[in-house]
């Protein structure tokens, strides 16, 4: 299994070899500086790995995947009982200072990095134009979804190009999403045309063309959908339309070589567990599930293993709580969307316990749809291992408590002798053995599911064949690729992936979603009690902007409506 470890920019130390004035007028030789930096393809190279590496946040709740599970519908706050920050995106609250500042600080800083990267690539002497296209077109590609997750979560953002990073107004949405749609329309133009089978394994995590045509799709949908458009405008005029983006979507469908894994369950890690300690997992074992790994890995063959995955963010093996710009580079949303710290809950390992599964959710699969067990863990269900005879109910303090729980993305365990041990402890030789480190998996941003659906939302020719082919993977018989029919597949496809929130908005689906989720019953550190979910349409759905980003421009951003 290979992991992809992200590089940290170590300063040299210069060597203190002399004294007297002329030693103070000696060139730095072993720092780079600003102004000798972007001189070669691996300056590049080097930058844009650091660019790459905001995308792993400091932690869960600040976190875009798991900040939007909460805010959905289909999960609850959970965590304990002074998880703050869960319990302010659950209900729509702010009631602690900078809440959501990390992601704001965490994104814009990558923006500044890539548009150092835009500005100064000229500067680099590339052998090969190709190779300096597909920089630039990852520079692009980063930058557009910067700005796109961040506006998604905020609304009114500034938006900035300038490598200076001065201090700007709210960009209009129309400004800002022609900008968006500008950089990625770019990435699409510039980055190579390689199919996915080609791409060596090294190069997992990188965004590509075919990522580029599926986050446009995406972008599409939200600025359409949300601000009643019917198409996107560009900066240098034109604009993109619903035909571009259904013929982009038709050319990596077509061309990319991606594909859905054949068992919708074993794409995800805990069709592994058997791997590490035979026999752990009865429903793996029941169902035969094989994990087919993380994005880029090959078999002995040569061939691609994962052909699903279209954009991740990778982990590293070397996480710890003492790195210069992160907290750890292992994946957080396993560790704090996990079942609440219990001992011994094999294959569950100890999380946080954020998002309790809405049973709404549980309730509304078709008959016979695998991704029903594929998605939840049901703790009363003995064949999700011993959790249905140890789980106990309100372990310290939890809350909104469904035992109902995401499988997606929650930490995996096996017992080794006397002690419990990651799955990727032992699969992944060299790993993290601490439990709050050893979650390695991929974080999924796009897949090829996601691109299918999209396409049949779109309509065009092949909308129906798109739409069931996602239901063929999963045993359902073939529905007409109606918007609503499509609404409740995205549901159920892409549960606990952060993409159902904003769903619920550009469809306007918001207040109508939220208001069925009442009466529900939890267990709040072990009490039975009713929880009914939290929408406030003043705000249009979008977060505060952070406090201490208006004081500090003096004022030139404004607060969000509704707070």
């Amino acid at each position: 299994m290979k992991k992809i470890k992200y590089i940290l920019y170590l300063a040299a130390i210069s060597l203190l070899a002399g004294c007297g004035e002329d030693f103070l007028d000696q060139k730095q030789l072993y720092l780079k500086t600003d102004a000798d930096f972007y001189k070669t393809p691996q300056d590049v190279a080097d930058a844009l790995t650091g660019a790459y590496s905001v995308l792993p946040s400091y932690g869960g709740a600040s976190n875009p995947t798991v900040m939007a599970n909460l805010l959905s519908d289909d999960c609850f706050g959970g965590g304990g009982s002074g998880d703050i920050t869960f319990h302010d995106l659950d209900k729509f609250t702010n009631s602690q200072a900078d809440n959501y500042y990390p992601l704001w600080q965490e994104y814009y800083k990558g923006i500044l990095r890539v548009n150092k990267i835009i500005d100064r690539i000229g500067q680099a002497k590339y052998d090969n134009e190709a190779d300096k296209n597909q920089d630039l077109g990852e520079a692009y590609f980063l930058r557009a979804y910067f700005h796109f997750t961040l506006a998604k979560f905020f609304g009114n953002i500034p938006l900035i190009t300038d490598p200076a990073f001065a201090v700007v107004p709210q960009a209009k949405p129309e400004v800002l999403y022609a900008q968006i749609a500008s950089d990625m329309k770019k990435a699409i133009e510039l980055m190579k045309t390689v199919n996915v089978n080609n791409i060596a394994s090294e190069r997992a995590g990188h965004a590509t063309k075919w990522a580029a045509e599926g986050m446009m799709a995406r972008i599409f949908l939200f600025y359409t959908g949300y601000y009643n458009k019917t198409e996107m405008p560009l900066t240098e005029g034109g604009a993109v339309t619903k035909a571009n983006v259904i013929s982009w979507l038709d050319d990596c469908i077509a061309n990319s070589g991606h594909d859905l894994t054949p068992d919708f369950r074993n794409f995800w890690p805990y069709s592994c567990v058997n791997m590490a300690m035979p026999n752990s997992y009865p429903y793996a074992t029941n169902n035969n599930l094989s994990w087919v790994g993380d994005a880029g890995e090959k078999d002995s063959n040569g061939q691609l293993k994962n052909k699903e995955t279209v954009f991740a963010i990778k982990y590293s093996t070397h996480g710890g709580w003492n790195l210069p710009t992160k907290v750890t580079y292992s994946n957080q949303v396993c560790l704090y969307m996990g079942l609440r710290i219990q001992e011994g809950l094999v294959p569950w390992s100890q999380g946080w316990g954020a998002g309790p599964v809405n049973p709404q959710l549980n309730q509304s699969f078709e008959d016979g749809d695998i991704r029903k067990k594929g998605s939840i863990i049901d703790v009363t269900d003995p064949e999700e291992g011993n959790v249905s005879t140890k789980y106990v109910w309100g372990s310290n303090q939890c809350m909104h408590e469904t035992g109902l729980w995401n499988k997606k993305y929650t930490s995996l365990q096996v017992k080794q002798g006397a002690s419990y041990v990651g799955v990727f402890t032992i699969l992944v030789p060299g790993s993290n053995t601490n439990n709050q480190l050893w979650n390695l998996q991929d974080e999924i941003i796009l897949r090829f599911s996601d691109i299918l659906l999209m396409g049949a939302e779109l309509g065009g020719p092949n909308a129906q064949a798109y739409f069931d082919r996602v239901r063929a993977r999963v045993g359902l018989p073939s529905k007409p690729a109606s918007l609503e029919n499509i609404k409740e597949e995205r549901r159920h496809e892409l549960a606990f992936e952060g993409v159902r929130y904003f769903d619920l908005l550009r469809w306007h689906d918001a207040e109508a979603a939220f208001a069925k989720v009442t009466n529900i019953p939890v267990k709040n550190s072990g009490v039975d009690e009713m929880y009914d979910a939290s929408f406030r349409p003043e705000t249009g759905g979008f977060l505060p902007i952070p406090e201490t980003e208006i004081s500090l421009s003096s004022d030139v951003l404004k607060q969000n409506p509704g707070w």
